[in-house]
């Protein structure tokens, strides 16, 4: 049986993960990629599937937790079996989220910044003002400013859609800037995990 302080500990990593995930699905930079991007793209589904996949398994480590606590209290043998089935559940859902973040581990990265890359293109062949808008919602929102290029020569599209603050030799890649994000986030979830 577990004492209950480990079954507190599995209670707060629930909520901790219920927490991240509620982050990740409606945070501000995540739901703005998530409603740009293009059906084609493959954002929109991994954002979906990860916070439900994250919701489903706080559910599982707090039912978990709350059982074994429940199992410790009663010294029920069918408690504790059912509390144990609820750890291996959540056990075996890792296994499958772990490799795929090792066999997919850019596809994440990579759409988001197709994303950024389509929207930007867009604007710069002045096709859209309403891509200029949500060109101009991404800048704000992770403080860059536009694709920089070696040659040093900042576009229009970067005068039109940037934060004054950003633009060009203050501002900061957005490429990079999106993958510096994500792998600050990504780094968060694998060792919650």
């Amino acid at each position: 049986c577990k004492s209950l302080p480990e079954t507190f500990l599995f209670q707060l990593l629930g909520l901790s993960v219920a927490t991240l995930s509620t982050v990740t699905h409606y945070g501000l930079r995540f739901t703005l990629i998530s409603n740009i991007s293009l059906d084609s793209n493959s954002y929109r589904v991994i954002h979906h599937r990860a916070f439900y996949f994250g919701i489903c398994l706080s559910m599982t480590l707090i039912l978990a937790a709350l059982l074994s606590s429940a199992a410790t209290v009663r010294e029920s043998q069918c408690l504790t079996a059912m509390g144990f089935f609820c750890f291996a559940l959540a056990f075996c859902g890792l296994i499958p989220a772990a490799c795929w973040r090792y066999t997919h581990g850019t596809e994440v990265e990579d759409s988001m910044m197709d994303v950024y890359d389509f929207v930007y293109e867009e604007v710069r062949r002045n096709t859209s003002s309403f891509r200029r808008h949500e060109l101009t919602a991404i800048h704000e929102a992770f403080l860059c400013c536009g694709k920089h290029s070696p040659f040093g020569d900042t576009t229009n599209v970067e005068h039109e859609t940037c934060p004054p603050s950003q633009v060009h030799d203050e501002g900061q890649d957005c490429l990079r800037e999106i993958q510096d994000f994500l792998k600050k986030h990504m780094d968060f979830v694998v060792s919650l995990l």
